[in-house]
């Protein structure tokens, strides 16, 4: 009888990449509503904008306009311009469901809530999304989180995990 190898060992043969995470790229269909809204809401800086592309990207993303890098610290996104439908969050399809920042206390949950109603009473915005912010949930393990969409429809959850829990 041959033994055969486990996954473990075969993993243990193979040199993996050193991956990092770069960026996560936001479409929109109002590129500016999308910036002041990433400036306004998390304290995004605008890196860079981009409007001649490639024709690997003309290929991927038919009728691309324009492309400006946000930053916060290590956190890039590219916001990119492109024609196309309002985004329904209620549609089933593949997708990223959402995207999570921890934050270091739990009051600053309290305080992006509340940052997010202000911006959205401003009416300095344009949201694909008709929704408020869902009210912080604390599980059985004390984590607190709520969930929001950004201008796009794109849905962002803040968390706060205490210490000793990962």
């Amino acid at each position: 009888m041959r033994e055969t190898s486990s996954a473990v060992d075969v993993a243990a043969q193979v040199r993996f990449p050193d991956l990092r995470f770069h960026h996560v790229g936001v479409q929109t269909t109002d590129l500016e509503n999308s910036v002041r809204w990433y400036e306004d809401f998390l304290g995004c800086r605008r890196a860079w904008s981009l409007d001649a592309f490639s024709e690997l990207t003309r290929s991927r993303l038919p009728g691309i306009r324009e492309l400006t890098e946000m930053v916060l610290g290590d956190v890039r996104f590219h916001l990119f311009e492109r024609p196309g439908r309002k985004s329904e969050p209620t549609e089933s399809g593949v997708q990223f469901q959402h995207f999570c920042f921890n934050v270091g206390a739990a009051e600053d949950l309290v305080r992006l809530r509340r940052r997010w109603i202000e911006l959205r009473e401003s009416g300095r915005y344009m949201f694909a999304v008709d929704e408020q912010p869902t009210d912080i949930v604390t599980d059985e393990d004390g984590v607190q989180s709520f969930y929001t969409y950004d201008v796009n429809g794109l849905e962002f959850e803040f968390t706060f995990v205490p210490d000793g829990l990962s």
